[in-house]
């Protein structure tokens, strides 16, 4: 079977966000907002004297998933106390086209039915997206090794010592195939910016004016810019 065309897609985009059992950093997963402002549910909201036709033409049929081990028969915790509700299970849950980790608490030790559902989306999305300590959980399934990595400033000393089979670089962002990693918190929208511009290039309007009107991001890969 051939790889699903994100660019050009001929069913909805299925866009999912990871919850694990632990306390997952809010900012981590914003980029989520960025790529449902593709979907026509968004740009459908929008009067005439903000988007023109063309903008609308290139919106995109998308789903957004919060998926967890339990599905939505319980609750997960976000960081600032914010709790969320996922749409899906494991067990239930579709195949991700796109899927995004965000850190969690310090300390989280994920179970092997977190890390066995990590592998199977790694094998079968187009895109898996890691922001911030989200790199972890997929470092500990495996899917990272041999690969070109980030992570959060301060963790990449310990991390080359610790788990030398992937060459950790130090940028906001590094994608690696479908592989696609980001420093921490806010370098994920950094990425969420080069993600959209890469993927989608040729709905270049829509794109452009998601980025304006978000004031989304695109600083120095090597941080010559400053955090």
């Amino acid at each position: 079977m051939s790889p699903f065309d994100l660019s050009n897609p001929d069913r909805p985009v299925r866009v999912g966000v990871i919850l694990m059992n632990g306390v997952t950093e809010l900012l981590d997963v914003a980029p989520i907002d960025l790529f449902h402002g593709m979907s026509k549910a968004f740009t459908d909201q929008l009067i005439d004297e903000f988007i023109t036709p063309a903008m609308r033409s290139q919106a995109l049929d998308m789903e957004c998933i919060w998926v967890s081990e339990v599905g939505p028969t319980d609750q997960n915790r976000l960081t600032s106390g914010l709790n969320i509700t996922p749409t899906h299970s494991f067990e239930d849950c579709p195949p991700l086209d796109i899927a995004i980790i965000g850190a969690n608490n310090f300390g989280y030790t994920p179970n092997e039915t977190e890390l066995d559902f990590v592998r199977k989306t790694y094998s079968s999305c187009s895109a898996f997206i890691t922001v911030c300590g989200g790199m972890v959980v997929p470092l500990r399934a495996g899917v990272l090794s041999g690969k070109t990595a980030t992570a959060p400033r301060f963790m990449l000393d310990m991390l080359k010592e610790q788990s030398p089979e992937v060459q950790w670089v130090e940028k906001r962002w590094v994608r690696d195939g479908k592989l696609w990693t980001s420093g921490a918190l806010l370098n994920g929208m950094d990425l969420g910016t080069a993600f959209v511009q890469e993927v989608w290039a040729e709905r270049k309007e829509l794109v452009d004016f998601l980025l304006r009107v978000g004031s989304w991001v695109s600083r120095d890969l090597d941080y010559k810019d400053g955090f």
